[in-house]
């Protein structure tokens, strides 16, 4: 039997600075999004290029941050299950956004460059094919209409070089 989830998000417009949207350059592009029971909300902008504020996250990051850290959940999940112990973790990912010249764009792909540290060097090919299974059941990549590829690299701890799979 399937399961339904819902996530409740509230995104509040923080940018108006006192004429609200009166003209494209009178208004701050900033926000919050915030849910019921988090301890702090995420502040959010649009990217600097359309009038935002470059400290704050906007929502393209957002996206590929989502799908970074869905991979990486499923993927120390899995990991967990196999017996493969993960010391250490970072993903550099990066997702590509096509503007079109009417103002409209989409992503057209992500690439995962995720950085793992396990504990046993023998396990190394083993943990990369997880890999591909973590981006099968990963739910926000399994919703994207363009490809999110990963490229991870598997050291062990105290082994020589990482090996890039």
């Amino acid at each position: 039997m399937n399961r339904e989830h819902h996530y409740r998000i509230t995104t509040s417009w923080s940018g108006n600075r006192g004429t609200g949207t009166s003209d494209y350059r009178a208004y701050a592009r900033d926000h919050e999004i915030s849910a019921d029971g988090k301890s702090a909300p995420v502040l959010g902008s649009s990217q600097a290029t359309f009038r935002g504020d470059a400290s704050r996250y906007n929502p393209e990051e957002l996206l590929v941050g989502a799908l970074s850290a869905c991979h990486m959940l499923w993927f120390l999940h899995l990991c967990s299950e196999a017996g493969i112990v993960v010391t250490d973790y970072r993903d550099d990912a990066i997702g590509t956004m096509t503007e079109h010249t009417d103002g409209s764009g989409e992503f057209t792909g992500v690439i995962l460059r995720p950085h793992v540290v396990i504990t046993d060097p023998g396990r190394i090919t083993e943990a990369a094919a997880l890999h591909g299974r973590a981006h099968h059941l990963c739910f926000i990549a399994r919703s994207m209409n363009f490809p999110v590829e990963h490229e991870p690299v598997i050291a062990a701890s105290g082994a020589p070089a990482p090996m890039r799979c």
